[in-house]
């Protein structure tokens, strides 16, 4: 097909970036080591080159100023990209996230908003221990103003980033690292991927297994092995948190009769139990078991290379979960 290619997640990030640069002289980019240094991870090499430092912005270490001058940067006009390094870092700027950013468009009766994107990078691995590699889209999830979008796919990474620059909202876009050099299929074309808009990845009838964001990659090399097993199970993208698709989450447990909710953050009032409460209230009577729930252990992330991978859902747990559901 004209256009088809495959890139990496990180380059597909970049290539929304810059296409929406192009496109948009309001939109910028601001954060720490985002010009010269082309970021910590590599996601805005090339930007500085091609934008110059007036649009791509480097800044102290200093997380609540860097999101505050944004706020009101988009508050008159501007469509800032903010880079917070590490999802762990968000931490910093919950007060002008939660407090500001999340509550203009309500306080100011739609007078004012806060058209920003807020690019972060999550995940468990590399060794980089409790105060690197934690996933807060649980939290964010909780207040009310922002959107939450969660890519797995380099398809997903551009389509996503591009509808999440053209929304009136602060949206928190939520990248695992461990995605960075993900290869897949990209159009070189322009294309959205609307946020609220799950996706059934691998259709099926035994089970429903629901991903969230990076563990779309876990679920989908369990569902490889269960269909060795003659069980064809189904595995959802949710993509987006806020706004939730929820008519495709329960259109397909009243399929399948079986859900499995999989997430890569803390279980413990995490994303997990929020759609388990959703399939029992909306699909309770289609369900032939409870619905199954697998997350992070309710432990900070070790930094011991022995350790770390028992931090996240396995394969085999997957796998494990979805037989007991059907037996």
């Amino acid at each position: 097909m004209p256009g088809e290619r495959e890139i990496t997640f990180k380059a597909a990030v970049i290539e929304a970036l810059a296409e929406e640069m192009r496109a948009d002289p309001t939109v910028i980019v601001i954060g720490e080591d985002v010009g010269a240094a082309g970021g910590v991870f590599g996601q805005t090499q090339g930007l500085a080159g091609e934008f110059g430092a007036s649009r791509v912005i480097d800044t102290p270490i200093s997380e609540a100023a860097i999101l505050g001058t944004a706020i009101g940067a988009a508050m008159t006009g501007l469509r800032p990209v903010v880079e917070i390094m590490f999802g762990d870092f968000v931490t910093l700027v919950m007060d002008q996230l939660v407090n500001q950013a999340a509550k203009l468009r309500y306080m100011s009766a739609g007078a004012l908003g806060a058209p920003l994107v807020l690019r972060t990078a999550g995940g468990v691995g590399g060794n980089l221990g409790p105060q690197h590699s934690q996933s807060f889209h649980a939290w964010l999830a909780h207040v009310p103003g922002l959107k939450l979008a969660l890519p797995a796919t380099p398809y997903d990474a551009k389509g996503l980033m591009k509808a999440a620059l053209r929304d009136p909202d602060p949206v928190i876009f939520f990248e695992n690292r461990n995605s960075y050099n993900l290869k897949g299929p990209v159009p070189a074309e322009d294309y959205l991927v609307p946020l609220g808009q799950a996706q059934i990845v691998r259709p099926g009838g035994a089970a429903s297994i629901i991903s969230v964001g990076a563990a779309l990659q876990t679920a989908l090399a369990a569902a490889h092995t269960l269909a060795g097993q003659g069980i064809d199970a189904e595995v959802i993208d949710l993509r987006s948190l806020v706004p939730l698709d929820e008519e495709t989450i329960i259109a397909s447990v009243k399929k399948t009769s079986h859900a499995l909710i999989l997430d890569t953050g803390h279980q413990r009032f995490g994303v997990t139990g929020e759609l388990a409460a959703l399939i029992g209230k909306l699909a309770f009577d289609y369900l032939d078991a409870p619905v199954e729930r697998l997350g992070a252990p309710d432990l900070p992330i070790p930094l011991s290379r022995s350790l770390e991978p028992l931090a996240q859902p396995t394969e085999a747990q997957v796998v494990q979960c979805v037989l007991d559901l059907i037996r």
